[in-house]
């Protein structure tokens, strides 16, 4: 384990730290965080010393991609622990700005993604948010250069914009989708799981358990329909309010009504308390 970890705060500083990560013509990964890092983003961190020699992790808790109900101010922070993990890592160099160096004064500039941004999941319960995902993605690939960005499948919807925007964009770097990391019990892990109370936590693992069944019955040949139509019953059962239960593309995220259709995803939104909790499967 190394005892060195760079912790950059300024854009200015960022560049000249990845120039010298980049001194012996070394790749850079990049694994964007919101920090309280938890096994799910270390398994980034870990593929993307894979794919890369040096790896940047930025942390950044974005306030672009809350709407003003979301919970921005109360987003579990916690840099020391966060550093501590990144450093037994033997992670290069942190990128860990305030908003005003994000954001600096008179910013006006924001990308509005479309194509898998308006699939009618998440952008349908969050208007604001992928145009203020791909906003901070697009300038954290810019700042940092780097060869290959790590993001995590949980976040499957996501991960089509950011796909789709570098492509369109024509932004130089790869990017790698990474399997979600799953709780002994299946509930996949988020920063957002200590909001659970003990009840809720005891529960949330219906919310996989659902869709590996629900998978289980198309690979088996029954109709979709059917198949998430016992999968709601399900997660309402165990006590979730559903914000959507869909089949889809896997590719495109476009509405798919058979197996024949193509590679499907299972995606679902779900409350529970105040916790709101997303997973999603191949088919």
């Amino acid at each position: 384990m190394s005892d060195q970890l760079s912790v950059v705060r300024t854009v200015a500083g960022l560049r000249k730290a990845v120039e010298r990560l980049r001194a012996k013509g070394e790749s850079v990964a990049l694994v964007p965080t919101m920090g309280a890092l938890h096994d799910g983003h270390l398994s980034l961190v870990r593929l993307a010393r894979k794919k890369a020699r040096r790896v940047v992790v930025s942390i950044f808790v974005n306030p672009a991609q809350f709407a003003p109900s979301e919970d921005f101010a109360t987003y579990p922070r916690n840099i020391r622990a966060d550093l501590r993990l990144l450093r037994k890592l033997n992670t290069d160099l942190v990128w860990a700005p305030s908003t005003s160096a994000m954001y600096p004064e008179g910013f006006s500039t924001s990308v509005q993604p479309g194509g898998p941004a308006h699939a009618g999941l998440e952008d349908t319960y969050r208007p604001h948010f992928f145009g203020g995902v791909a906003t901070v993605v697009s300038k954290l690939f810019i700042q940092v250069g780097a060869d290959f960005a790590i993001f995590g499948e949980k976040d499957y919807q996501q991960l089509k914009v950011v796909t789709r925007m570098a492509r369109d964009l024509d932004l130089p770097v790869k990017i790698i989708g990474a399997p979600t990391m799953r709780e002994p019990d299946g509930l996949a892990m988020s920063s957002r799981n200590v909001y659970l109370s003990a009840s809720e936590r005891a529960a949330a693992p219906a919310l996989y358990r659902a869709l590996k069944d629900a998978a289980a019955q198309i690979k088996a040949g029954k109709p979709i329909s059917t198949a998430l139509f016992s999968a709601r019953e399900r997660i309402v059962g165990a006590g979730f309010a559903i914000d959507y239960l869909e089949a889809r593309h896997a590719e495109t995220l476009g509405p798919i009504n058979a197996r024949k259709d193509g590679p499907i995803r299972l995606l679902v939104a779900a409350r529970i308390g105040r916790t709101r909790l997303i997973d999603n499967i191949g088919v």
